[in-house]
C-alpha cells in the first residue's frame, strides 16, 4: 500500500487485489530475493541489541549465509520437506535464522515460548512430531530429562553448546557453532508450494490441550495488508520496526518480523529480562525505532512514565491488538507519542484482518476497525453462517478463502470444521458491525483468558494444577485487571488435610504458583487462587465458569 495508490479506505478496500504466486517460500522471501539487489544483500536486516549492551547489525546476507548453513547442518542430519523444526529462542538473531533454514528445507518449523514449563514443552514437541529443535544450552539444561520422551526428536542444535552430554546416549545435542562451521554457506532453497504448510503455531483453547494452527507459505503475504494499514501505509522510507513481543508469538514473528524483513525494513531485536517501561522509551530512542508494536499491557505501562517526550523518541507508527483500547489511551498516544495508536484484530488462526489506519480514516475509540482490504469480515450468525442486521450482536467471521487463514489444526479435524460454518472461519468473539463498517468487540464466545497480550487456555492450567498433590478439584478463569485487563485465578477444592500438611493458604498458593511455572509456563501462572470446599457444577457435572467469576 502506497499514499498515491488509493486516497480513501472505500478506494484501498475496492482496489485490492491478492498477487500469491503458485509458487512461493517465505524464506527466499524474506532473505534470498534482497541479496539479488545491486548492493549484494548488504543492507541491515537485524539490529540486535545484546544482554551486556552491544550492537550487532546482521545484513541480509549474512541471513542467507547463516540459514544456508544450518539448513546444510540439518539436511546432514536427515531433516528435509515437511519436518517439523522446534525454535526454541528467545528474541534474537539466531531465532531469524532458524525459522529461515527450515522454510529452505521445505521444513515446517514451531515457534516455541522460552517461558513454557516441562510439560508444555513436552507436549507441543511431541504432538507435532518435531525432529528437530533448535535452542540454547540453558533451555537444553532443564530439558535433559525429557529428551528420553521424544523419541522422534533426533537432533537438537544448540547455542553454547560444546557437545552431546550425559544422558543423549543418542549422541543428539550439537553444538550451533560446530555445526554451521562445518556447512556450505550455499543452500538452493526448496521450491515450495505458497499453499505448503510452513509454520504451526499452538493456540489456546478452553479445554484440553492447545492445538496447533498448520499455516502455509503464503501466510506471509497474507499478513502483509493488515500489517501495512494500521502502520500509516507501511513501510515508508526510513523505517525501523520493533516490538517487545517475543517472536515465539505469532505478533512478534508475523506481524513484526517477517513483514518487516518482506519489504527490506530493518528489524531491531532485544532480549529483555522484562518489559521496563523506561528503558523501552530509552531503547526505542537509541535505536531510532520509527514503527512499533506494542501490546495494551505495554501501553498501559508507557502511560505511567511522566513527560516521555524526554527520551527523544520519533515513533512514525504505534500498532495494538488483543483489547480495546479507549478514548483516554488514543489521546495519550497522541500527546505523548505523537501518532494516533491504530487497534488491530485478528488471531492464530486467521490474523490481522481488522484494524485501524488513521492516517486513512477516522478511528473511533473502542472500535477495533474496518476490515483490512483483501478480508471480507462480517457479524454471522454463529449457527446458519447468515450475516445479522447492522448492530445486532453475532460472531465476528472471516471468509474463505483467504491467505492468511490457516490450512487446518495439525492432526486434528475435527477441530478444524468446527472452525467454520460454511465459508465462514468463526473466531469465537461476539461482535457487532455499525452502519459504516467499523467492527466493534463484545466478548468472547468461549473461556480463553486474555492477559498481557496473551491468550491463556483455562484447560492447560487446569492440567497442570491437578498434577500437584494436594489438588483435588480445580478450575480456572480470567478476572478483571487494570494493567493486564485479565490474570488467571485459580479455584481449588484441595484434597483433605493438604491445606495444614502445606502449611496453611499462603504457603499452598506460593507452592501452586510455583508448581505452575515450572511445569506449565511463567506467563500463564494462577496469579490469584482461592480454596473452596467444592466448585459449582451443572446437573450434567459441568463446572460454571461464570459462577466463579462472580466470585471476583
Amino acid at each position: 500500500m502506497r499514499p498515491d495508490a488509493a486516497p480513501s479506505y472505500h478506494d484501498l478496500y475496492t482496489r485490492f487485489a491478492w498477487a500469491v504466486p503458485d509458487r512461493y517460500n517465505i524464506g527466499v522471501d524474506v532473505c534470498d530475493k534482497h541479496c539479488a539487489a545491486p548492493d549484494g544483500g548488504a543492507a541491515p536486516a537485524i539490529i540486535e541489541e545484546v544482554p551486556d549492551g552491544a550492537v550487532r547489525v546482521w545484513s541480509f546476507a549474512d541471513l542467507r549465509r547463516a540459514s544456508s548453513r544450518l539448513a546444510n547442518a540439518l539436511a546432514a542430519r536427515g531433516v528435509g520437506p515437511g519436518d517439523r523444526v522446534g525454535v526454541l529462542l528467545g528474541q534474537q538473531w539466531e531465532t531469524a535464522v532458524a525459522h529461515v533454514a527450515a522454510w529452505r528445507l521445505g521444513a515446517i518449523s514451531v515457534p516455541l515460548f522460552t517461558l513454557f514449563g516441562l510439560d508444555a514443552l513436552t507436549y507441543r514437541l511431541s504432538d507435532c512430531g518435531a525432529r528437530a529443535l533448535i535452542t540454547d544450552a540453558a533451555q537444553i539444561g532443564r530439558m535433559a530429562d525429557l529428551l528420553p520422551d521424544l523419541p522422534a526428536l533426533e537432533t537438537v542444535v544448540c547455542l553454547g553448546a560444546g557437545s552431546a552430554r550425559a544422558g543423549d546416549p543418542a549422541q543428539r545435542v550439537i553444538a550451533w557453532d560446530a555445526a554451521l562451521a562445518a556447512a556450505s554457506d550455499t543452500h538452493a532453497p526448496a521450491d515450495t508450494a505458497a499453499d505448503d504448510p510452513a509454520i504451526i503455531i499452538y493456540t489456546s483453547g478452553t479445554t484440553g490441550k492447545p492445538k496447533g494452527a498448520l499455516h502455509a507459505h503464503r501466510v506471509l503475504l497474507g499478513h502483509l495488508p493488515g500489517v501495512e494499514l494500521p502502520h500509516n501505509l507501511f513501510p515508508q522510507p526510513g523505517d525501523r520496526f520493533w516490538t517487545p513481543a517475543d517472536w515465539a508469538w505469532i505478533g512478534g514473528l508475523i506481524d513484526v518480523l517477517l513483514p518487516s524483513l518482506h519489504h527490506g525494513v530493518p528489524v531491531v531485536a532485544h532480549r529483555a529480562a522484562k518489559f521496563d517501561p523506561e528503558a523501552a522509551f530509552a531503547f526505542m530512542a537509541r535505536h531510532e525505532v520509527r514503527n512499533v508494536f506494542l501490546p495494551p499491557t505495554a501501553l498501559k505501562m508507557l502511560r505511567q512514565i511522566p513527560d516521555p517526550r524526554r527520551f527523544g523518541c520519533a515513533l512514525r507508527s504505534v500498532g495494538s491488538g488483543g483489547e480495546t483500547l479507549g478514548a483516554g489511551l488514543l489521546d495519550w498516544g497522541r500527546e505523548a507519542l505523537g501518532v494516533t495508536i491504530n487497534e488491530f484484530y485478528g488471531q492464530t488462526e486467521c490474523n490481522l484482518v481488522v484494524g485501524n489506519g488513521a492516517e486513512v480514516f477516522p478511528v473511533r475509540p473502542g472500535a477495533m476497525g474496518r476490515p483490512i482490504p483483501g478480508h471480507t469480515v462480517a457479524v454471522v450468525d454463529p449457527d446458519s453462517g447468515a450475516p445479522v442486521p447492522t448492530g445486532a450482536l453475532g460472531s465476528i467471521a472471516v471468509r474463505r478463502p483467504d491467505p492468511v487463514m490457516f490450512l487446518g489444526y495439525w492432526n486434528n479435524p475435527a477441530a478444524t470444521a468446527a472452525k467454520f460454518v460454511g465459508d465462514w472461519l468463526l473466531t469465537g468473539d461476539t461482535g457487532r458491525a455499525d452502519e459504516d463498517g467499523y467492527l466493534w468487540f463484545v466478548g468472547r464466545d468461549d473461556d480463553v483468558i486474555t492477559s498481557a497480550g496473551y491468550r491463556i487456555g483455562p484447560g492447560e492450567v487446569e492440567d497442570c494444577l491437578m498434577k500437584h498433590p494436594a489438588v483435588a478439584m480445580v478450575a480456572v478463569v480470567g478476572v478483571p485487571d487494570p494493567d493486564r485487563t485479565e490474570v488467571v485465578k485459580a479455584f481449588v477444592v484441595p484434597k483433605p488435610g493438604a491445606l495444614d500438611t502445606h502449611g496453611g493458604e499462603a504457603a499452598l498458593t506460593r507452592a501452586l504458583q510455583d508448581f505452575a511455572k515450572t511445569h506449565h509456563a511463567a506467563h500463564a501462572y494462577p496469579r490469584r487462587i482461592a480454596f473452596l470446599d467444592a466448585l459449582p457444577m451443572t446437573t450434567t457435572g459441568k463446572i460454571v465458569r461464570k459462577d466463579l467469576r462472580a466470585l471476583g
